[in-house]
């Protein structure tokens, strides 16, 4: 099933804030012993900086390599579900935990907003959940005011509504583990933290995942590995990008001997393939079926990072969507290298 995430009736009902350091650092931690006090209008605000960052795309469960409930944060999340009158407390008890998460050097202090939403949607069914927002980058910004005869300027730091650094929302499903879209910025490796330290979840293997996974696979192949031992042209690597997108942009359903032979067809540079796949998946811990149903978002995703662009020198851009056998490339008398494009129509 695709995710669906609608936020359209959320309400926000309880939040609070906490500072969290940096352990490593010998950083400390505030805890507030009461809600935090929001006017009205600033709630609007609120739900469009924690929630404008949301995507439909992959979602992930708490794992526990032993048992879940010993996922502490799982364990904290469930007490609030089962009893909001818990809420500071348990706020209190995901801020330590934090702490005790950020043990290395880059990860930044910052505040933390732990919140309980209502009237979220996720696959149609409407619910409660509850958010873990932590605000790392604080920026200046000016504030000019009137006077009688002139304006005073002053300035205040803050967080950008655009730019929430790390966040978790988990919807309170059946599911074990339930679901939890994250927020995460960062790309270096101090970020897993987040994921991996503190939270401790792992990515929901549905279509968007198996989708994205192996596209992912088939372009580490076609750019790396195909061009290394088959020292195809650049041309050709173009080509195999161009048919593994168009296979899942023409199919509901994949089928590994069908993309296979559609794709690559000739049967070293499937071996090849198998053998790339293998070796990659178990490097990386991932597991794909023969078949799974194609997801249409993960595609567009993916898609965009599939370059069909051939770069000649710093002339030209040679952009390849359709048919190869209607460019050639070849090598004048004189060693220059060229391209022969056929066309009928010029447009």
């Amino acid at each position: 099933m695709e995710n669906y995430i609608d936020f359209t009736e959320v309400e926000l009902c309880k939040i609070i804030t906490h500072h969290v350091g940096n352990k490593l650092r010998d950083e400390k931690y505030f805890l507030s012993q009461e809600e935090s006090l929001i006017e009205n209008e600033t709630k609007n605000y609120l739900l469009k900086y924690f929630l404008s960052s949301v995507r439909n795309e992959e979602l992930y469960k708490f794992s526990h390599t032993v048992d879940i409930d010993l996922n502490n944060i799982y364990s904290v999340v469930q007490d609030i579900f089962s009893d909001s009158e818990s809420f500071i407390l348990n706020s209190q008890n995901i801020a330590k935990l934090l702490y005790e998460s950020s043990m290395h050097p880059k990860i930044k202090d910052g505040q933390l907003n732990v919140v309980l939403f209502a009237n979220a949607i996720i696959d149609k069914n409407k619910t409660n959940a509850i958010g873990i927002f932590k605000s790392e980058s604080n920026a200046p910004f000016l504030q000019m005011e009137k006077n009688n005869s002139k304006f005073s300027i002053s300035h205040q730091f803050g967080f950008d509504l655009k730019e929430l650094d790390k966040g978790c929302i988990i919807f309170n499903t059946d599911d074990k583990g339930y679901k939890v879209a994250v927020i995460d910025r960062s790309k270096s490796a101090e970020a897993q933290y987040w994921k991996d330290d503190f939270l401790s979840i792992e990515v929901i293997k549905n279509e968007y995942h198996q989708t994205n996974q192996f596209l992912g696979i088939a372009k580490q192949f076609v750019t790396n590995q195909l061009s290394n031992e088959f020292g195809i042209t650049k041309t050709d690597q173009v080509d195999f990008l161009n048919k593994s997108v168009d296979y899942f942009k023409k199919h509901e359903i994949f089928d590994r001997t069908d993309f296979e032979k559609e794709v690559f067809s000739d049967k070293n540079v499937i071996d090849a393939f198998h053998n790339f796949n293998q070796n990659y998946s178990d490097e990386n811990e991932i597991e794909l079926p023969d078949s799974f149903e194609i997801s249409e978002k993960a595609v567009k995703k993916q898609a965009r990072n599939f370059k069909n662009i051939v770069k000649l020198d710093k002339n030209f851009h040679i952009y390849i969507h359709g048919n190869r056998d209607l460019i050639e490339q070849g090598i004048d008398e004189n060693g220059r290298k060229f391209y022969k494009i056929f066309y009928e129509n010029e447009i």
